[in-house]
């Protein structure tokens, strides 16, 4: 077995302070989850619907689930009940039934609204022009089954590290516009979720609250 609990304390021992781990476990078995939470690790990240439903019922309640990849409309009604997170809304439709599945089961999920802002046709997310009209549209204002947390992004994946720089500068400036102009009073907007295996380092020096990594922690993907 990799040596997950050695690879989890090396990587939280340079995390800087104020900045959450989310374990990315997708493709990696239960037991590598359970040698990671026996260390005290409790968020993981994973982007299947099914994948991430039959790990929620093999292992331990209190772990904290973030969906990560992109989530197609009609998945949401399967994970709504217990997922902890979703963290790429990319559309006011996929908000839409997340409100309306988590009005089903009386319960709160907390989102990120993702950002595309890699010059890379292959990523998801909203522009900054249609992140900034979905949120002045206000719509997601009645949507009290919603509760938008922070923003997350994806760094283009180069060498190139003036490029990932200026791409997480862009994502910090844009979070306090968005935070100063629609959630300046609320304490829950406070999240922002860049940062990966090959660059968290730098995300951490530009803003970021949460890095998501997987393949430092679990090695390559078991399936």
């Amino acid at each position: 077995m990799y040596d997950v609990k050695k690879n989890l304390h090396e990587v939280l021992a340079t995390l800087s302070d104020g900045v959450r781990l989310v374990a990315i476990s997708k493709y990696h078995p239960a037991e590598y989850i359970m040698a990671a939470y026996e260390e005290g690790q409790r968020v993981f990240g994973e982007s299947h619907e099914q994948e991430i439903r039959e790990k929620h019922e093999a292992l331990p309640k209190d772990i904290e689930w973030h969906f990560i990849g992109h989530l197609q409309t009609n998945k949401v009604k399967y994970i709504v009940p217990y997922i902890s997170m979703i963290e790429a809304v990319d559309s006011l439709k996929l908000l839409r039934e997340i409100e309306k599945q988590a009005a089903k089961h009386d319960r709160v999920v907390r989102v990120l609204l993702e950002l595309h802002i890699a010059e890379e046709a292959t990523k998801y997310g909203l522009t900054l022009e249609a992140c900034r009209q979905l949120l002045a549209d206000g719509e997601w204002r009645d949507m009290p089954h919603v509760k938008i947390c922070g923003l997350m992004m994806m760094a283009s994946n180069t060498d190139d590290e003036v490029r990932i720089i200026n791409e997480f500068q862009t994502a910090e400036h844009f979070y306090d516009e968005v935070k100063s102009n629609y959630f300046a009073s609320d304490p829950d907007f406070c999240e922002r979720s860049w940062g990966m295996s090959d660059d968290y380092l730098l995300a951490q020096q530009h803003g970021s609250t949460m890095v998501r990594i997987g393949t430092r922690i679990f090695g390559p993907r078991v399936y």
